[in-house]
């Protein structure tokens, strides 16, 4: 259903119904449930109850769990990076040492 939203702005609930395989009473709770969520934004247009898409919410929830996972994985990327720059530098060290030796 966020899908069909999303892709169609301003769809009508009857639209959206014809969609689905299942009651129009099927979709109007599962609409309930999106507007609930704030997922789903619905004005009435005359006869019609127009459907929007709020992306807000998936964003924010998206932003909260990467911010603190990107960070640390961040810095165990940055740490294994250093780790091999230093694992390069002691191979150039010993492969120097033993040409002169």
């Amino acid at each position: 259903m966020l899908d069909i939203v999303k892709e169609e702005p301003g769809i009508g609930v009857g639209a959206l119904a014809s969609s689905f395989d299942v009651s129009r009473i099927a979709v109007m709770k599962h609409l309930t449930v999106l507007e609930g969520a704030n997922l789903i934004v619905s004005e009435k247009d005359g006869r019609t109850r127009r459907l929007y898409f709020n992306a807000a919410p998936i964003q924010m929830i998206h932003d909260r769990w990467t911010t603190d996972y990107s960070a640390y994985w961040a810095g165990q990327l940055t740490r294994i990076k250093y780790l091999a720059e230093a694992r390069e530098e002691q191979n150039k060290t010993k492969k120097g040492k033993s040409k002169n030796d």
